[in-house]
């Protein structure tokens, strides 16, 4: 069924152990109350025939009997319990780690246009709805439904009037239970959008939190935070208010099955159609039966709500992976023929040919939105383009396989992300099974050495996340030397240089310097003196090479670059 395929996010055979033995454990559990019906049976005895007495060595043995099964009762039940949360936890975290190993093969752009906060409350929250759903609520909505099915189907054969006055109201409920799902649904989706929507908003104010305090925008005069968690308040009521009514009538409806009994049975006494020793015996078993029917149809309602989060993470699993198979060759040569790109809706590249060779130094420059960037995610495939093919060692790159093509690239961004670790794995990250020397040996070719083993630890020293222990120029000489680690034949360079200060400046240049002998290169450019040298300089503006060439053809040739250089060079005197 489709409802345990989303709860098991897949995985529904993984339902198999814990619903068999909760099922065996509920029903060794019958037994001790099949034991209890015939203690009283036997009081009850001693009441209508006091010549028999009160048979006290048989009541004796059935209390033997039943703290004697308290060891049963608990073999039954261990293997009930491991299985139901061990195979949950096992869902959980094998879904997380399947989940993250899937976004990180799916296009770039469709990661960048989710949520973040989104994503995240997904590995996390749903994962443990979906948890809990396989752990407290399938297994035990089928053990809660064991004892009611057995003592109708036992009852029957004893007085079925009695049976069916007890049961009769089970349908009427199931139905009404039933008609109310697609209701349910739809304000469970709402109420689990308000939750998601106030966890982006919180994300939101904790990463802008600098720009709130500097402009004031804090507590109460951050509008957005504080509508989010109203409307996540009024949707939550509004769910619980419109879907407990229906579970308490419900559960009214099936425990009105003991009153119809009750009638029945009395009416069938005075008929002298039922002995007084049955009703009794009907009583004990009616009072008994209804808590796990209420405990089941509850338990069917929180699983509706949590099949929801299993359905959200499969869709997102259903997402296409960037396919290729093929590896590159040894010809290093990127191409670009006749692409076009765009972001949603809006094109940013508009028929870009372009070709960077093996062992050539490409800078591209241009104004800010031109599309500098955009080529370069292209170059590393973070996403493939609309129109027309970008070609590595001749090959398309949309056949590639993602994976072996980045072992073939390494990238240095302006902003660089450091994870919350030591600065020795994070270098690390370049090459999974370096050694120490060889981390050691790209620290100092990227002018980071000295700065690492002046820190308390050297290597081990842990970097706050985001690398916000670190000053902007270390951060940018640790991430080329993951890069130099790596030693790819490809480098791409997002302006490394741009927001940093002379002194750093002079060692990130050091080090990119180090890092791009002998290897193709393509790089952004900002400052332009930094790039007189490239083998060859692409101009672009509004998504279209503007011109291209060598630095002494472009300055010859009175366009854009010129404009840029002059510029560049006018603004080297001002002075505030």
């Amino acid at each position: 069924m489709r409802i345990f395929q989303n709860i098991t996010v897949g995985q529904p055979k993984k339902l198999i152990k814990p619903i068999g033995f909760t099922i065996l454990s509920n029903l060794v559990n019958v037994v001790p109350f099949m034991l209890s019906i015939e203690a009283v049976r036997i009081i009850f005895n001693s009441f209508t025939d006091p010549v028999k007495g009160l048979d006290i060595r048989r009541l004796w043995s059935i209390t033997g009997m039943l703290f004697a099964y308290m060891l049963v009762m608990f073999l039954a039940e261990k293997p009930a319990y491991r299985h139901s949360y061990r195979d949950a936890y096992d869902i959980s975290a094998s879904g997380r780690a399947n989940l993250a190993e899937h976004l990180r093969k799916l296009p770039l752009g469709y990661i960048t246009s989710r949520d973040p906060g989104d994503l995240a409350n997904m590995m996390m929250g749903d994962f443990t709805l979906v948890e809990t759903g396989v752990s407290h609520i399938v297994p035990q909505l089928f053990g809660a439904l064991v004892m009611p099915v057995l003592a109708f189907l036992s009852l029957l054969f004893i007085n079925w009037q009695m049976s069916v006055a007890m049961f009769i109201a089970l349908p009427v409920a199931i139905a009404i239970l039933w008609l109310n799902t697609k209701t349910n649904k739809r304000m469970a989706d709402r109420q689990m959008k308000a939750r998601l929507d106030s966890g982006n908003r919180l994300q939101e104010y904790l990463l802008g939190i600098r720009v709130i305090k500097a402009y004031n925008m804090i507590g109460e005069k951050f509008e957005r935070l504080e509508a989010s968690f109203r409307k996540q308040m009024k949707e939550s009521i509004r769910f619980e208010a419109l879907s407990g009514p229906v579970m308490l009538l419900t559960i009214t409806l099936i425990r009105s099955g003991l009153t119809l009994m009750v009638l029945t049975g009395s009416y069938l006494l005075i008929g002298g159609e039922l002995d007084l020793l049955t009703f009794v015996m009907f009583l004990v078993i009616g009072s008994r039966v209804y808590d796990p029917l209420s405990s089941a149809l509850m338990k069917f309602a929180e699983l509706r709500y949590d099949e929801r989060a299993g359905e959200r993470i499969l869709n997102l699993m259903k997402e296409p992976e960037m396919g290729g198979t093929k590896a590159p060759d040894s010809n290093h040569d990127i191409v670009f023929q006749n692409v076009s790109f765009g972001y949603g809706e809006k094109e940013v590249l508009h028929d870009i040919s372009l070709n960077m060779k093996q062992g050539t130094l490409t800078a591209l420059v241009g104004p800010s939105g031109s599309g500098k960037s955009t080529v370069l995610k292209l170059c590393a495939r973070f996403y493939d383009p609309t129109r027309g093919r970008v070609t590595f060692g001749g090959q398309d790159e949309a056949g590639l396989d993602p994976e072996k093509l980045m072992q073939k690239i390494s990238m240095v961004f302006q902003d660089v992300y450091l994870f919350q670790d030591t600065i020795g794995n994070n270098i690390r990250f370049g090459k999974e099974n370096a050694s120490q020397e060889e981390i050691a040996a790209a620290a100092k070719k990227a002018c980071c050495y000295d700065f690492i083993m002046k820190l308390p630890k050297g290597f081990d020293t842990m970097v706050g996340e985001g690398g916000c222990t670190l000053s902007g120029g270390e951060k940018q000489r640790i991430s080329i030397a993951r890069a130099m680690l790596k030693n790819a034949p490809v480098v791409l360079l997002d302006e490394a240089t741009a927001s940093l200060d002379p002194e750093n400046e002079v060692e990130v240049q050091k080090a990119i310097g180090e890092l791009i002998s002998g290897r193709t290169v393509i790089v952004i450019a900002h400052r332009l003196k930094t790039i007189k040298h490239a083998d060859n300089i692409v101009v672009m503006e509004d998504g279209r090479i503007a011109e291209k060439g060598t630095y002494e053809e472009l300055i010859g040739s009175n366009g854009l670059f010129k404009k840029l250089w002059t510029i560049q060079a006018q603004s080297v005197g001002w002075e505030i």
